[in-house]
Order: structure tokens, then sequence, then C-alpha cells
């Protein structure tokens, strides 16, 4: 089972932890480049994978290149969307478009041949976020909003659905940072979590493939004479 990982700087962060827990159970890859893109965050590029229309661009040239060597591809974007202009109000990716940008994504992601998973974007403090973060804004409807979006297009298409918000909502107290990135022990917890479920397929889909019925002539039981 190989593994491939496309997502905003979160899954960055908990990146290192989930290919050390799914050792033995997983191989791990990720969207990558770049030297330095650590240093600001806020700029998706290199392995950031940034808002849904940069996701949706990174796939179609994976695509044009001959694909993604991966059976499972987890991926993410809503926080780079949701990004509001304090002057204006204008989100960088409307939900409209998000929306339709997720429908996309996921015809390209048939065409590459790997399952899709769908990771929900994590929380933040609203009040926090905006006191620190003065080029940009953003609001915890929007996110709201943009994750049930997210939802109803994966239950259309059939696509399962990693609840990281919630998951990471329920640790309560102090998770992170600065505005947006969590502590290094909710990272962990954050990569324990997905792990979980990952591992969790694996083995359904192994017990699946277990459970399907011989082929006529393909077991060991010898015909009687």
């Amino acid at each position: 089972m190989k593994l491939y990982v496309i997502g905003d700087s979160i899954s960055i962060h908990y990146g290192p932890y989930l290919e050390s827990f799914l050792q033995g159970v997983a191989g791990y890859a990720r969207k990558t480049g770049e030297d330095g893109v650590l240093e600001n965050l806020d700029i998706p590029r290199g392995a950031n994978g940034g808002d849904s229309g940069q996701v949706l661009e990174f796939l179609r040239e994976a695509a044009a290149r001959g694909g993604i060597a991966a059976d499972l591809l987890l991926f993410n974007c809503g926080l780079h969307d949701i990004k509001t202009d304090p002057a204006s109000g204008a989100r960088q990716v409307p939900l409209d478009r998000y929306e339709a940008n997720l429908r996309t994504i996921l015809r390209v992601i048939a065409e590459l041949g790997p399952s899709p998973v769908w990771i929900r974007s994590t929380p933040f403090d609203e009040e926090r976020h905006n006191r620190i973060s003065t080029a940009f804004h953003r609001h915890a409807a929007d996110l709201a909003a943009y994750n049930a979006a997210a939802d109803a297009v994966m239950r259309a298409h059939g696509v399962p659905v990693i609840d990281l918000y919630s998951f990471t909502r329920n640790l309560g107290g102090d998770l992170y940072r600065d505005h947006v990135h969590f502590r290094e022990d909710v990272r962990a917890q954050q990569a324990a979590f997905i792990a979980g479920w990952v591992s969790g397929y694996v083995n359904g889909r192994t017990r699946r493939t277990d459970d399907r019925p011989s082929r006529p002539g393909n077991n060991n039981r010898k015909n009687p004479d």
C-alpha cells in the first residue's frame, strides 16, 4: 500500500509523524519542493498545496507527467481558499468556485489512478488569528461553510472523509503555536488519528480480499475422480 499526501502547511507539519506511524503499514510520499517553504507558511509554494485552484493545477500537471504512483491519495484544501481581504471582504476562492474546483479535482484524480480520501480543514481561533494576521483574515463561519460544501461534494462522489477538523477541535486547550498552526504534540496526535484511519482502511481491504471466493480450479482442493 502506497500513500500520497497533498495538503496545506498543516499536512507538512504532521507529515513526519504520519510517515513514522505508517511504517510497516503503508509507504508515504507527499507533494514536495522548494527549500525554505517553512519560512513563510502563509505563502503556499513547493510542498504547501495551497488553495483548491493550486491543488487542481498540481494534479493536472501530475496527470500530464504520467500520474502519481500511489494507492491512496489523501488531499485537502480550504484554509487558503477562505483567506479574506480585510478591506474588501473578498475570499481568495469564492465558495461556488471552491466546490467546482473540488469536483474537477476528483475527475483528475480518477485519471491518475489512486483512490481519493478527503481530509477536512482544521480549526483556528478566529480572534487570535485575525489579531496576529493583518495581511489577510480568516473567519470560522467560512471554514464551516467550506467544510460543509466539501462534505457534500465528497458524499456525492462516494469519497471517504477523515474528519481532522472535529478530532483537532475536540483536543481542547491551547492548541496553537501561532495564528493557525499547531504545537508539536498536537501534530503528533493529528498524525496518529490519520494513521489509525489508514490502518483501518488497509486492514479492511485485506479482509475484503481474503474473503473473496476462490475461482474454480484455483484452490488446493483436488477434484474427486
